[in-house]
């Protein structure tokens, strides 16, 4: 059986689009209102933040985690960590970790810090965001690259970003980098 690239990256496994793009045409369809921002590489939320010159909790922190036998993408304020029992108990699953630096390159050409919150139709994967973020009036978030950030209105967020569902899984860190 020969397996083919995800639909989002061609037969050489290069990005048909880059994520960036794919994101633009998502928001410009849907005639959705943002900032964007071109900024120095950055490591940590907390850099991201500065650079955008936003505060870090309105920043979007997506992580990619396998539950189980598949990649599911998760999103939380930039200031929280993932709490992997909530996450484990709400889902039912018995095992879940975090995507290796590797495997997140392999299923979406990204490298960690880069990840935009949207699962389908931007990355495959089903998208479950902390319901905290609700109470943020905005999100910002690396788009793609560790230079390119985009901010919109969480309202806006919330509706083209369609997560399968919000849940409660981010705890505060003392340390929020």
């Amino acid at each position: 059986m020969t397996e083919h690239p995800p639909e989002h990256l061609a037969e050489t496994g290069q990005p048909v689009r880059t994520v960036l793009e794919r994101i633009r045409r998502l928001l410009d369809e849907a005639g959705i209102e943002r900032k964007e921002v071109q900024h120095q590489p950055t490591l940590t939320s907390a850099d991201s933040a500065r650079e955008r010159g936003e505060e870090l909790r309105m920043g979007g922190k997506a992580l990619l985690m396998k539950c189980q036998r598949e990649f599911c993408l998760f999103v939380l304020p930039a200031d929280c960590r993932a709490d992997s029992s909530a996450i484990r108990q709400h889902l039912g699953v018995g095992r879940l970790r975090f995507a290796t630096s590797d495997e997140l390159r392999d299923l979406t050409g990204l490298v960690p810090g880069s990840v935009p919150p949207f699962g389908r139709p931007i990355l495959p994967f089903n998208l479950y965001v902390d319901s905290s973020l609700r109470e943020n009036p905005r999100i910002a978030f690396n788009a793609g690259s560790l230079t390119d950030s985009i901010i919109l209105s969480m309202e806006d967020y919330l509706a083209i970003a369609r997560p399968v569902e919000l849940f409660p899984f981010a705890s505060p860190r003392d340390d929020p980098s």
